[in-house]
């Protein structure tokens, strides 16, 4: 049933509004929003459009492609998801987030619009595509919300489909083997367009959709590759090879598929624009060391100075490929610091064994934190998983749980020392905790 909501009702009060609109969350299917969007006319963007799909990867390889094509001019817009603490990180429009009111006034006008109801995410990709409209842009770069051929993001047929990886998530939705997860993902793909595959184990099943839609398809390890040396990496290609690249704060796998695609914008992009964004790219959440100035305010709230505090690493990775490249991370680092604590809270409808498995042998006390909501979990569910887990590790190190994040981080910070690391990790939602804290 609709409300008398408009664009002067606050943004809060359209996103509740939105969450108990209609009888699911997921419901995965294209006639709803795409009724819509044909009624707005916003089927077909006069922008180049990219959509980025992956079980992991896909935020960061949009920021990377974002980051090039601002310098090199572009006016981009970029849809994502989830938001980590505020709504608005959803859409950006040159690089900058749009103010409340802009996503109200989408919102109003979808409403007015719309007879069936709409999932939250099938609004907001409404919502997005609609302000995207307004803006005059060059590209719009769509990241999937979850598989892709049934994703509301599928409604806009893409100029270039990008698949960074493929790994088990969302198995309920998916499937629970990667060559189902792959044909989900490669649902995406548009006949006679590029795609490029980030995934160098990639399933027969987006070759075979590739192939029945004669794509132009690219894919890692076979048409493209990276290689990382000590203080630098080098890209290559079967026509270009990028040497002498900088090391960037997000995943090499991730930035290499990025690159890859550039092949294939119709937009002129010197090799200068590319190294620049590399020195400069960085997405919140992604193996996030906090600042200075974080630490700082998180010393005055737990009345400590900040020459005893330890660093602090955030990263929202919550599926077990996620949690193996983090592993990879965090045994680089590892040499750096005496001790290193977890503060770790997973949705319960997550493989908390998979995520937990490749961390087992890096971390040396455990904190775990409860999540709210439905999908949320009490500390002690994942506190019982890791002892169960460590029963056979010589030496297995303390696991604790308590009743909040408040209290997770006051735990982890009494415990350690200037020389240690503490790592929050294991969801979105574990990272927006820690980051409301800095509130």
């Amino acid at each position: 049933m609709k409300q008398n909501l408009t664009t002067d009702t606050p943004l809060a009060e359209w996103l509740n509004y939105l969450e108990h609109l209609h009888s699911k969350t997921i419901d995965m299917g294209l006639e709803r929003v795409s009724r819509v969007a044909e009624k707005m006319q916003l089927l077909h963007p006069s922008a180049f459009v990219i959509t980025v799909a992956g079980t992991n990867g896909k935020g960061t390889t949009c920021r990377l492609l974002e980051t090039i094509l601002l310098n090199a001019g572009c006016r981009v817009g970029v849809y994502s998801s989830p938001h980590i603490l505020r709504y608005e990180e959803r859409v950006r429009i040159q690089g900058q987030e749009l103010p409340a009111n802009a996503h109200t006034q989408a919102f109003a006008t979808i409403e007015q619009q719309r007879c069936d109801s709409l999932t939250y995410f099938e609004f907001s990709t409404l919502a997005a595509l609609w302000l995207f409209e307004q803006a005059n842009l060059d590209v719009i770069i769509l990241e999937v919300g979850l598989g892709g051929r049934l994703d509301a993001t599928n409604i806009i047929d893409t100029d270039l489909a990008i698949i960074t990886s493929i790994d088990l998530d969302h198995t309920a939705f998916l499937g629970n083997t990667r060559e189902q997860i792959g044909f989900e993902k490669a649902g995406i793909c548009r006949a006679h367009k590029p795609l490029v595959v980030g995934e160098p184990d990639c399933p027969e099943s987006i070759k075979q959709q590739a192939e029945k839609l004669h794509c132009q398809a690219i894919y890692r390890g076979k048409d493209f590759d990276y290689q990382q040396s000590e203080n630098s990496w080098c890209w290559q290609s079967s026509q270009q090879k990028l040497t002498n690249l900088p090391l960037c704060h997000i995943p090499l796998p991730n930035a290499a598929t990025a690159l890859a695609a550039l092949q294939f914008l119709p937009f002129d992009i010197g090799q200068m624009e590319i190294i620049e964004s590399l020195a400069k790219v960085e997405l919140a959440g992604r193996f996030q060391f906090l600042e200075q100035a974080q630490l700082q305010k998180l010393a005055t709230t737990f009345a400590l100075t900040t020459d005893t505090m330890p660093q602090i690493v955030l990263d929202v990775g919550h599926n077990p490929h996620a949690a193996r490249y983090l592993a990879t991370q965090l045994a680089q680092q590892k040499a750096h610091y005496a001790h290193i604590y977890a503060v770790c809270g997973i949705l319960k409808d997550k493989d908390a064994e998979g995520v937990l498995q490749p961390l087992l042998p890096l971390i040396n006390e455990w904190i775990c934190v409860p999540l709210a909501g439905e999908r949320g979990q009490a500390g002690e569910v994942l506190q019982q998983k890791l002892n169960v887990m460590l029963d056979k590790v010589e030496n297995n190190p303390s696991v604790y749980a308590v009743s909040s994040m408040l209290q997770g981080v006051e735990l982890a910070l009494k415990q350690s020392q200037k020389e240690d690391l503490i790592l929050v990790f294991g969801s979105f939602h574990t990272v927006a905790d820690f980051l409301t804290l800095l509130e």
